[in-house]
């Protein structure tokens, strides 16, 4: 792996769940310095509560000023006006960012610091922090989430893919869309973190408290339930099969009244990272019905690899990234596809965590992953002589050396 680097990495909130952004930034933070700095949004606000919360939040973690969170991580949550598309918002946000994030790493003493970017937003100040590298790492189709300034996000991303010396993506779909803007695109699939998950299938992992107990079997799902998550799939089930519990963990982000009211579906809100190997254990069968739409084709589900790595059976909408582990899911679209598919692995009886299936991802690791990562970084260099001849050689007119 890569070492002895100092690593500037716009992320999502450092709070939030230890997502692919965490998983690689944790590692690399092993051998690595890394100043984290928080999510500088990507849709504009709304009028409401919520909102309003989350902008205050935002303020007092910016009075906090910058933190040590971990060995080798610092955060940073810098202020700025969540109005992407507007120019003036725009020009100011430049100025915010790159005062802030400078004088974190004068304070950290980073020296020829590499920027590590999961978020387009950071086109603003990227490359101009004197970095000796600008990395893109796209794990989603942002311009496509609700909410977005869709032309104004499209803009940022393609900025900075053309100022980075390597783009990385997630899957194929966005290898499709990112690479016509920077030749140097590669794909690097999700990883999963198995020994956490694997600790559904051991006896010793006890079982939580607080869990909803029926006499019908469970029926699970967890990560944040947004407008991507089929709650009205997932209501069409519980309605035909009152008898099943349907357990959905994590926060409701979107309208749930498709599976409010419904006495078999218990909405546990989000909970510890550390406990959802328990979880899984109560699980029969994992679900994952997600909604088929332009940002979804470009979703690489996190939480599949988590529910085969806690040893579960999963039934799963059939996007691209899943069908690539068809041997491990069985697919499914629509609501008795679903039904069918559960039912017959509960005649089958092979529910809940097992040992077997956990192993199939034990290929997966992030681990691997930030090993596949680190040479692609060492091959910056490369990358960069091969992008100088072809300019040349295209400027010229002469013939490019294979």
């Amino acid at each position: 792996m890569i070492e002895g680097r100092d690593f500037i990495c716009f992320c999502n909130d450092w709070e939030g769940d230890p997502l692919s952004k965490q998983q690689i930034i944790t590692r690399l933070a092993r051998a690595n310095r890394v100043l984290w700095i928080n999510s500088t949004g990507t849709r504009n606000p709304t009028v409401s509560v919520y909102d309003a919360k989350r902008a205050w939040k935002k303020i007092r973690k910016f009075l906090k000023g910058c933190r040590k969170v971990a060995e080798n991580i610092s955060v940073f949550s810098p202020l700025v006006i969540p109005f992407h598309g507007n120019p003036l918002a725009q020009r100011i946000n430049r100025r915010l960012l790159a005062w802030g994030v400078r004088r974190e790493c004068r304070k950290l003493g980073f020296e020829d610091p590499i920027t590590l970017s999961f978020v387009p937003t950071s086109a603003a100040i990227a490359g101009s922090l004197g970095e000796s590298a600008v990395i893109y790492y796209c794990v989603d189709e942002y311009s496509e989430f609700t909410g977005t300034d869709k032309a104004a996000m499209l803009e940022m991303e393609r900025r900075l893919m053309k100022r980075s010396d390597l783009v990385i993506v997630s899957a194929s779909r966005l290898y499709e869309t990112k690479h016509p803007h920077n030749a140097n695109t590669h794909l690097i699939t999700h990883g999963v973190d198995v020994d956490h998950f694997r600790k559904a299938c051991l006896d010793a992992t006890p079982l939580p408290e607080n869990r909803p107990i029926g006499s019908g079997p469970t029926i699970g799902f967890f990560g944040l339930i947004g407008d991507w998550v089929d709650l009205a799939l997932i209501g069409q089930l519980a309605s035909a099969r009152p008898s099943w519990n349907f357990v959905l963990i994590g926060d409701l982000v979107s309208d749930g009244s498709a599976v409010k009211k419904l006495p078999n579906v218990h909405l546990l809100g989000r909970l510890p990272y550390a406990s959802l190997p328990g979880y899984c254990k109560t699980f029969d069968v994992a679900i994952l019905p997600f909604v088929l739409n332009e940002l979804t084709l470009a979703a690489n589900p996190l939480k599949l690899r988590e529910y085969v790595a806690a040893g579960l059976p999963v039934v799963a909408t059939p996007l691209p990234e899943v069908r690539k582990l068809e041997r491990y899911v069985r697919l499914a679209t629509t609501g008795s596809e679903y039904l069918n598919h559960i039912e017959q692995i509960l005649s089958e009886g092979e529910t809940g965590p097992r040992m077997y299936r956990s192993r199939w991802m034990e290929s997966q690791s992030w681990d691997a992953k930030v090993e596949e990562l680190s040479g692609h970084i060492a091959n910056i260099g490369q990358a960069r002589a091969s992008a100088a001849q072809a300019t040349a050689a295209h400027a010229t007119g002469a013939p490019q050396v294979a």
